[in-house]
């Protein structure tokens, strides 16, 4: 059947509703962590896992996933993923006891880290190189920014009214949806290599590497930075990379090509995108337990308030795919971090008794846009050049770094608020710790703008002649040899 234009805009609204939900069902579960604690019996340790297995099997799989997608197909192993991650949604919300639950939660951050690279890739593989696919990821940017917002709007009165299962069982009709579509709206695509191209020993390392890295970084405000434990797992993560990293230079088929990793765009681009992750998550979290803990904001309330941001990401992202079109990523990506941190600064300065309009809002306008059009011309720069071929783990590599940053982002944030915060424990003390979170945030966007500006190019790289790969002209380039 022929790609048409109205197919491919189905098509990429079918993506977009998968990377939403992806996103809300990372956050969605915040706000029924105390429901889910008084139902099923859980410390407040506890209720954290709820969380934390989410996250460990989410963050500790996307390579291996999107790996997966680049030989299998990478239609079929979004509809798999998709698959599962609509039975493990459903286990989740029947859970009977704690442990169940947690190994749902496990399982449905697995099918996560399936669905996410693989429908990214699809998009990657539909649109075309240019405009055409910087206007996609546009829309794939705007549509996770929704996605955690709507997470607030809708996990509020769905536990409200039926129960803290109903934020699982929102998932269930959701994914029968784009099971039922994706053959009809998307292609099958793979790298036409063999099942036996697999990398077993690579993946082992680097899915080790994932998961101690992000079970370090989610336990280390509860556990403390320098603790035994925490230095151990971050120390083993190091080890684990530089061994992933020696298996790659050998395998005749590696699960990361090393020249993805030497590639200046594709590390420059993951690395902002690490960084916003964190500077958003940690704002996004900080900014939650302000307004609750402090203002008094009920979830509903505090939801709808703050929508305001996730439309100016919207409207960042759009407009920064156009500016990376005519100038490039380097000064749209320096330039959304820069409004990310000024946005931050400002929330730093909240008082114990403040109001939305005064002292949240003048911030947001500056971080929404800033985040939008930063997350666009950082996956550009991420995915700009990247083949066919490895479109699956270039998507992998890419969400992993928002993730994982996030989830960085939030440990330093807690840390930071914890460490000012005092031993009262009353508004003020906790506004003290808020406002150092905040501050936290503009730090971590400073080094974002930092590493944009030295690692990022200035204008877009040159296209690369037919039968070749930007990555593969800029090689050749670089070692003298006639550019094909």
């Amino acid at each position: 059947m022929p790609v048409t234009d109205t197919r491919r805009r189905y098509a990429l609204a079918l993506l977009c509703v998968a990377g939403f939900m992806v996103i809300l069902d990372a956050q969605i579960v915040l706000l029924a962590l105390p429901s889910i604690a008084d139902g099923l019996g859980l410390s407040e340790g506890g209720a954290q896992w709820v969380m934390s297995a989410y996250l460990l099997g989410f963050g500790g799989l996307l390579l291996l996933g999107g790996r997966t997608a680049d030989l299998l197909g990478r239609r079929r192993v979004f509809m798999s993923g998709t698959l599962l991650f609509g039975l493990s949604s459903l286990l989740c919300g029947l859970a009977w006891t704690a442990p169940v639950l947690i190994a749902a939660r496990a399982v449905q951050g697995v099918s996560a880290a399936v669905m996410a690279p693989s429908a990214l890739s699809l998009l990657v593989s539909t649109f075309e190189e240019g405009p055409e696919r910087n206007r996609a990821l546009a829309v794939w940017s705007g549509s996770g920014g929704f996605g955690a917002t709507a997470a607030l709007l809708i996990g509020g009165p769905l536990t409200d009214v039926l129960g803290w299962e109903w934020v699982f069982f929102l998932n269930v009709p959701v994914a029968v949806g784009l099971l039922a579509l994706t053959p009809l709206l998307l292609r099958e695509s793979r790298t036409g290599e063999r099942a036996r191209s697999y990398d077993p020993l690579g993946a082992l390392t680097a899915t080790t590497a994932l998961v101690a890295c992000v079970y370090a970084v989610v336990e280390a405000p509860a556990a403390g930075w320098l603790s035994t434990r925490t230095t151990a797992l971050l120390a083993a993560a190091l080890l684990l990379t530089w061994l992933f990293i020696r298996v790659e230079s050998r395998s005749p088929a590696p699960l990361v090509p090393l020249r993805l990793l030497r590639s200046r765009s594709v590390g420059g681009g993951n690395l902002v995108v690490f960084l916003l992750g964190a500077s958003a998550f940690g704002m996004s979290y900080t900014l939650s337990q302000y307004g609750q803990g402090v203002l008094g904001y009920s979830p509903l309330r505090f939801g709808l308030a703050n929508v305001v941001m996730p439309v100016g990401a919207v409207i960042g992202s759009y407009a920064g795919q156009a500016l990376v079109t005519r100038i490039g990523a380097r000064p749209v990506a320096a330039g959304g971090l820069a409004l990310v941190g000024a946005g931050s600064l400002l929330l730093a300065r909240v008082p114990v008794d403040g109001g939305f309009v005064p002292d949240l809002l003048p911030g947001l306008l500056l971080f929404g846009p800033g985040l939008g059009a930063c997350a666009v011309a950082g996956a550009i720069a991420a995915l700009t050049g990247v083949g066919e071929r490895e479109s699956g783990v270039a998507s992998g590599i890419n969400t992993a770094a928002f993730q994982i940053g996030g989830a960085f982002g939030v440990a330093v944030v807690t840390s930071v608020a914890i460490s000012h915060t005092g031993v009262t424990g009353g508004p003020a003390a906790l506004t003290t710790g808020y406002r150092a979170g905040f501050t936290a945030c503009v730090a971590l966007a400073a080094t974002g703008l930092a590493c944009a500006l030295a690692l990022l190019q200035r204008k877009r790289r040159p296209q690369a002649p037919a039968g070749q790969t930007t990555l593969q002209y800029d090689e050749a380039s670089r070692a003298g040899e006639p550019r094909r």
